[in-house]
């Protein structure tokens, strides 16, 4: 995970599960490779495509394998539907716009490029001619498709990585909810967990794009990957609900825009979580106490709802006076009979005692 993070957009999400393994569109596009005959396509008919096109001929017919194969013979583009489950025009000319940049050398690559930057979320696919590689282009976006046996080992080389990084980013959740309950918090601690979540979330996204690239070939590495990814996120949420001084929302855009040299320095992750000035953030401020607002540990006392736990967190303002709250007090906030919060404290005090025990045993 080395260099700037590049987000995987959902539209080239989109654009890659359309080409994935299983799809007839995939096996059309093989087929070409295997015929070393090059293509152009264009994953939509809209007016903004048909405004870049010059000749060619209209079609309109159901789209099979072995028809655009046959038609990716002549020179230039292939037009089909959206979902491609038609060719809508053949053998077009396109004309991006000439003064958009592109790295590419190739004449059909460099078409590709420029007509999907112009296009914007229309996905554009080039097929080499000489080297038979694939390439997904959707706005500034490119993406190159691997060789399945190739995608499926480095699939495999991130899932034991991610199981590493989930390993630890839970040894540090575990310490952080019994740190929680005894009120023992720095930002250290906090930024920390920040830190471990989203690196997983950053490897997460990474696996998540090759299991779209791989289609049907990944079913059982979709079956782990869900496994392993689960209430991650969720929990990561509830921890920037507890300690972000802004929108949870906002730090948690700001934590993805890191670079991957930036997620590694505590104190920028602090200065994001207190949102202050990097500037103002010192070593001795790792160690600055915090409390929690009582989000994550309130979501895991059962039958307690979300309004419930929005009334407690804006009622006592931070855990530590959640928990010495006393049930005439949750009762008056949850406007429930002394019985029910009795039960509410008495989970509370529950679920307080297993973080401590989980971490210590």
């Amino acid at each position: 995970m080395a260099g700037d993070r590049v987000a995987m957009t959902p539209t080239m999400h989109d654009a890659l599960a359309a080409v994935a393994p299983g799809t007839a569109l995939r096996e059309g596009l093989d087929r070409i490779v295997r015929a070393k005959t090059g293509a152009l396509l264009v994953l939509g008919d809209t007016g903004d495509v048909l405004s870049i096109c010059s000749g060619g001929f209209l079609l309109d017919s159901g789209f099979t394998p072995p028809r655009l194969s046959e038609l990716a013979k002549m020179d230039g583009a292939i037009i089909l539907a959206i979902d491609s489950s038609r060719i809508a025009r053949a053998n077009v000319h396109l004309i991006p716009d000439p003064a958009l940049p592109t790295s590419e050398t190739g004449t059909r690559h460099r078409t590709a490029e420029r007509t999907a930057r112009m296009l914007g979320v229309i996905p554009v696919i080039s097929v080499s001619e000489e080297m038979g590689v694939i390439a997904v282009y959707v706005g500034d976006a490119k993406h190159q498709l691997g060789e399945v046996p190739r995608l499926l080992d480095k699939a495999n080389a991130a899932m034991q990585t991610l199981s590493r990084y989930k390993e630890r980013l839970d040894e540090s959740i575990g310490t952080l909810s019994a740190l929680e309950v005894e009120d023992l918090v720095t930002a250290r601690d906090v930024s920390l967990v920040l830190q471990r979540g989203e690196m997983v979330r950053r490897l997460g996204d990474e696996i998540e794009t090759i299991i779209v690239e791989l289609g049907v070939e990944a079913r059982l590495l979709r079956l782990q990957f869900d496994e392993l990814s689960d209430r991650t996120h969720h929990e990561i949420e509830l921890i920037l609900r507890d300690y972000a001084v802004g929108w949870a929302d906002v730090v948690d855009r700001q934590l993805g825009e890191l670079t991957d040299e930036a997620l590694h320095d505590l104190r920028g992750l602090v200065a994001i979580i207190l949102g202050v000035d990097y500037e103002s953030v010192v070593t001795e401020s790792l160690d600055q106490p915090l409390q929690p607002a009582g989000h994550r540990l309130l979501s895991h006392v059962p039958r307690v709802s979300q309004d419930l736990v929005t009334a407690l967190v804006a009622r006592f303002g931070s855990l530590p006076k959640l928990l010495r709250a006393t049930p005439q007090e949750l009762a008056d906030c949850c406007h429930v009979d002394e019985e029910r919060a009795q039960l509410i404290k008495d989970s509370l005090a529950r679920v307080a005692e297993n973080s401590i025990l989980d971490q210590y045993n």
